[in-house]
């Protein structure tokens, strides 16, 4: 059948035509032919198909049959499957199936959860059979065995490490393995208070071998110390013996006053050893002073060693845990009980202390070779770390005696002034120097009164500098931080102590005032005096000089209070002249008059207390500024009246020329006032210079019974204007004593206009 479905060939059916040219169109009559040739061909190929069929039928048919079978089988297949689908939509059976995979995990998960849950009941049950198995033994006297277990059980209930969530019942187990443990460090407690004991009567410390509890007897004290180690309480069981050694035995054996002597014995059983003792008698060389701490150092080591052979049985771990509890407070004893006692009272005497350091570090290494101590902690080796510091120790001491010396003669002085500095040149007076209150200040010829706080706390401080200068490094920089610290005392207390009598007019205050400036003079010379002299690493660090200015500071605000109090009485005294009018009335002129007689005992009392005390310059400067404001306050007052009387103005003058009378001594002391050379100061500079208003009060007693014309005058040559009257003030004066008129209109217009610049 192949070669009648193979290409036609059109060239074939037209060969008798010329077909090499495509373009070449074919004719009607070549179409027609075309037409039958393949009509022709097209007849041959059907009967050419039929003939194979015809041929062939039997295989035709076969596969037909065969066709036909497959599609019965597909109907039958479709069939089936439409009524899986129809049971599938009626019956969800993907439900069912997810119901029972959850079922099947839900069991599965419960056998699991109850294999665990009987696991962790196997495991409590466990446990609280070991619980009450350790309580057995424990009762029992295997007394090793129930401390493993306590200790493994531990382990088991999980001390420590509990979590949130967990099961109640580890709660449970842990309350009966903390009462078990309870009973365990009670049981052992008993046991260590039968084992070693003190009897008071006789002096004696005894290590009973084997002991009786609760009905257990015959129980060895090496089978409780090593149940006590395996429970791991070995420190908690042997503190009680441990607070009773150190208590009787260890303290009088380091007693460096009252030395004691340790006596051992042993008491022989069927069976060994049945106790021990060492007691404690007097020592028959009490008279022998013991220099370098060696007998002292026997006697510890005699106790430890035999509580190392009769109670810790010669065993490192527990003579360790032993001295874990009583090393920190048998070092300390030693320490507080001979080694402060024994540093040197004198620089001089530290090379001698080399004995004692020598005895420490041999007894430190004896006690390291029993395992009493650790030999890799430094912390361990207390004493000679406290020994090797002597140096730092003694000068610590010696800081602490000279600060307490300081504090007490600040604290115990009264600040009283003796009599002799109480009347005028008491500092001249060569007898004043006796007391010791009378001093020199330095970078200046002057001297001054302090307190004898002052002058023995500055004598402290010499002696204390020259220490420095004859002391080792470390001595000599507490000894200069000392010396500072006592200076800087008097900053810290005495402002302190006296602060509700600064609030006065009295002498305490100007000594304090003294003692400031002498303190601060004194620090800027302490430099000079003694820095040449000072170890080399101190002169690099050794300052004096920061301290003076607060001093100085200081001095001078405490006499500036002392000012502002006096001018504050002052004032409040001539404000009771209520501005000094109508005093041509009787009563308002006594009014007056008992003011001006107020500022002047005022004055007196001011008078009497500074000028014994303050320096000359001192005194002459404060006074002339209280004297400025006094003068001034009333000069004003004066020149504020208006409408003066006649009789009034005559009032004015002799109130002015009481005061000043009666001032005249206290002006006269200024005067006098001598300068650092013996030469009257007055000469250089007049006392009007230094109080102005002094000058113009006086002017002022003149002006009141002064002609109008003669005031004009004066104004004019310029004496009413060096005296510190101004325009305004004269005007407002010659209104008030002089009628309107036009000779005073014309004096007015004359002092407005003149000329004095």
């Amino acid at each position: 059948m192949d070669p009648l479905f193979d290409q036609i060939n059109v060239r074939d059916l037209l060969s008798g035509h010329d077909l090499s040219d495509p373009s070449t169109p074919l004719s009607a009559p070549d179409l027609r032919l075309l037409i039958s040739r393949l009509e022709s061909h097209s007849l041959h190929i059907q009967s050419k198909v039929r003939s194979y069929l015809l041929s062939h039928r039997d295989d035709f048919a076969s596969l037909f049959s065969q066709c036909n079978d497959a599609v019965s089988k597909t109907n039958e297949i479709s069939d089936n499957l439409s009524d899986i689908f129809s049971s599938i939509s009626d019956r969800p059976i993907d439900v069912e199936i997810r119901k029972l995979v959850c079922e099947i995990g839900n069991t599965t998960k419960e056998a699991r959860e109850k294999r665990e849950m009987l696991g962790l009941l196997r495991i409590i049950v466990a446990i609280c059979e070991r619980l009450e198995g350790a309580r057995s033994a424990l009762s029992n006297g295997r007394l090793r065995f129930a401390a493993e277990e306590v200790k493994e059980l531990k382990k088991a209930v999980r001390i420590g490490d509990e979590e949130e969530g967990e099961p109640i019942v580890y709660g449970l187990l842990r309350k009966q393995w903390a009462d078990l443990f309870d009973e365990v460090q009670d049981l052992f407690s008993k046991f260590m208070e039968h084992a070693v004991w003190f009897e008071q009567d006789s002096k004696t410390i005894r290590v009973k071998y084997i002991l009786s509890v609760d009905e257990m007897d015959g129980i060895e004290l090496r089978t409780v110390m090593e149940a006590m180690g395996a429970a791991g309480i070995l420190d908690y069981s042997l503190a009680k013996a441990a607070d009773l050694i150190i208590k009787h035995v260890i303290t009088p054996a380091v007693n460096y006053e009252s030395p004691v002597a340790l006596v051992e014995d042993v008491s022989q059983g069927s069976e060994g050893i049945s106790e021990a003792v060492l007691k404690l008698l007097p020592s028959e060389d009490h008279n022998v002073v013991d220099v370098d701490g060696g007998a002292i150092y026997a006697r510890v080591i005699q106790v430890i060693k035999f509580i190392f052979k009769h109670l810790c049985f010669e065993n490192g771990s527990w003579i360790h845990s032993f001295g874990r509890l009583t090393w920190p407070r048998i070092s300390e004893l030693i320490i507080s009980k001979f080694l402060s006692k024994v540093v040197p009272e004198d620089a001089s005497k530290l090379p001698d202390f080399q004995k004692i350091i020598k005895c420490t570090s041999e007894f430190e290494i004896s006690l390291r070779e029993m395992m009493f101590i650790s030999a890799s902690d430094d912390k361990d080796y207390r004493l000679s770390n406290y020994a090797e510091n002597v140096e730092v120790h003694f000068a610590f001491r010696k800081k602490t005696e000279i600060l307490g010396r300081a504090r007490n003669l600040l604290l115990q002085c009264d600040f009283s002034v003796p009599q002799n500095y109480t009347s005028k040149g008491a500092l001249l007076k060569n007898d004043g120097m006796a007391s010791g209150q009378v001093v020199d200040l330095i970078f200046s010829s002057e001297r001054c009164v302090v307190s004898k706080a002052s002058s023995q706390l500055m004598e402290l401080v010499h002696q204390t500098l020259q220490d420095v200068c004859l002391s080792s490094t470390r001595v000599a920089l507490e000894f200069y931080h000392a010396a500072r610290d006592s200076i800087l005392l008097y900053e810290a207390v005495i402002p302190v102590k006296l602060e509700r009598q600064l609030d006065g007019i009295n002498q305490v205050a100007i000594l304090m005032h003294n003692d400031c400036l002498y303190l601060s003079r004194e620090i800027l010379g302490l430099a000079f005096e003694y820095r040449t002299d000072f170890p080399d690493s101190i002169k690099e660090h050794a300052v004096f000089a920061d301290m003076a200015p607060s001093f100085h500071l200081m001095a001078e605000e405490i006499l500036q209070r002392q000012i502002q109090i006096v001018i504050f009485n002052l004032r409040e005294a001539i404000d009771g002249a209520d501005g000094f009018q109508n005093t041509h009335q009787m009563q308002q002129f006594e009014s007056a008059k008992f003011s001006i007689e107020q500022v002047v005992f005022i004055l007196e009392k001011v008078r009497i207390i500074w000028e014994p005390l303050l320096r000359p310059s001192t005194y002459k400067r404060s006074m002339c500024m209280v004297l400025e404001s006094v003068f001034s306050r009333i000069t004003k007052d004066m020149l504020l009246l208006d409408d003066l009387a006649a009789e009034e103005t005559l009032q004015l003058q002799r109130l002015i020329h009481l005061m000043l009378d009666n001032l005249s001594s206290l002006l006269k002391s200024l005067v006098s006032v001598t300068d650092s050379s013996g030469k009257s100061e007055d000469s250089i500079r007049p006392i009007d210079d230094i109080i102005p208003s002094l000058r113009k009060i006086r002017k002022l007693a003149e002006l009141l019974d002064m002609p109008l014309k003669s005031i004009t005058s004066a104004w004019e040559s310029g004496e009413l204007f060096s005296c510190g009257f101004t325009i305004p003030e004269l005007k407002d004066f010659i209104r008030a004593i002089f009628a309107d008129s036009t000779l005073r209109n014309e004096c007015i217009w004359r002092i407005e206009n003149v000329s004095l610049y």
